[in-house]
């Protein structure tokens, strides 16, 4: 099953997106160290959102299956551009926080499941992607 986006294009760098099942709209805009405005996310900004939103996605979707949750499990990631011989993301480096008491099997299942997140087998090999886990608690 594919998921059409729309795109439109609206003038001084700046796109609107619109996610055709829910209809809801995203807005990007070109950033400050490439000739915009940086007052929303921009295109890249969202590969950084794509992985650790994934990740914790996918890590859910193995708890649920599970019979167990991950509230308050939170992530940071920091989006790092390169220009080798052309602007593009370099690495995406940053940490998973996840709250509570968690057994070994458990940890390794989370573990593997933010690994093999779509977005994260997405990606090409020339981004470096280092995420770690921290368990809190």
């Amino acid at each position: 099953m594919g998921v059409e986006i729309h795109f439109h294009y609206v003038g001084d760098l700046r796109c609107e997106s619109t996610h055709t099942p829910s209809g809801t709209d995203l807005h990007t805009d070109a950033p400050v160290d490439n000739q915009g405005r940086g007052e929303s996310f921009s295109p890249t900004d969202l590969v950084a959102t794509a992985l650790g939103s994934c990740m914790l996605t996918t890590m859910g979707i193995a708890a649920k299956a599970r019979g167990f949750d991950l509230p308050g499990a939170t992530a940071t990631v920091t989006k790092e551009m390169v220009a080798d011989p052309f602007r593009r993301v370099g690495g995406l480096h940053g940490v998973i926080r996840i709250p509570g008491a968690f057994t070994p099997d458990q940890k390794r299942l989370l573990e593997a499941a933010a690994g093999s997140c779509p977005v994260a087998q997405s990606l090409s090999p020339k981004v470096d992607v280092r995420i770690s886990i921290e368990w809190v608690g």
